[in-house]
């Protein structure tokens, strides 16, 4: 009886929190209601199945609209980070981490792309998977517009790997790259694009190392 009072406390207070449990360490960033432990001033708007859009206004255009981004509150060194996210045709979003200042995350962080490149034979570091300025997938895994597709991102020290879709493209040591000179220790976030980029995510979830 001791036991099942424990564990009925303690889903209790994670359902508090709006955090889910944590499962094999990774702990989940978005709790499907709101955006308690995120910073933006952009227009990212939670989904009743449990999704996220962000949906730029009318007029909002350009990827340097840094506030419009959505930034963790908490910094992360080294991780696993684990999205679910789909794109429209002609969709561009990104994934960001290791942000040391989130007035300028392009400058000062590290972005895997999120481009719909479906069908596209060649990919470079501008295109989905690749590290902007950095490299380019081994291979393109792009699912096509309007189906879910799944990143995980490693960085432990100066390695960084990617798997995108079930398979491993990216495996790079950041320290002989162009981008060397960016903190090991920072924010992550995801990418408004603005107009007409809508995009949806789910299951935004981390596992510090």
């Amino acid at each position: 009886m001791k036991l099942i009072i424990a564990i009925l406390s303690l889903l209790f207070t994670c359902n508090l929190s709006g955090k889910k449990p944590a499962v094999d360490g990774f702990v989940s960033l978005y709790n499907g209601k709101d955006l308690t432990g995120w910073n933006t001033t952009g227009n990212w708007l939670p989904q009743k199945d449990g999704s996220l859009l962000i949906q730029p206004r009318k007029g909002e255009k350009g990827w340097q609209r840094y506030s419009a981004y959505l930034i963790s509150e908490k910094k992360y060194k080294d991780f696993i980070f684990d999205v679910e996210y789909k794109y429209p045709k002609g969709g561009n979003s990104g994934v960001f981490f290791r942000i040391g200042d989130p007035k300028n995350p392009v400058h000062n962080g590290i972005e895997c792309q999120i481009l719909d490149s479906y069908g596209k034979v060649k990919v470079g570091p501008h295109d989905h998977g690749g590290i902007i300025k950095t490299v380019g997938a081994s291979k393109n895994m792009s699912k096509k517009p309007g189906e879910w597709n799944r990143m995980i991102v490693t960085c432990k020290g100066y390695r960084l790997q990617v798997n995108l879709n079930g398979e491993d493209i990216v495996d790079v040591q950041l320290d002989k790259t162009p981008v060397k000179d960016r903190p090991l220790v920072g924010h992550v976030g995801l990418q408004d694009h603005g107009e007409p980029h809508n995009l949806y995510f789910r299951n935004i979830r981390i596992k510090e190392l």
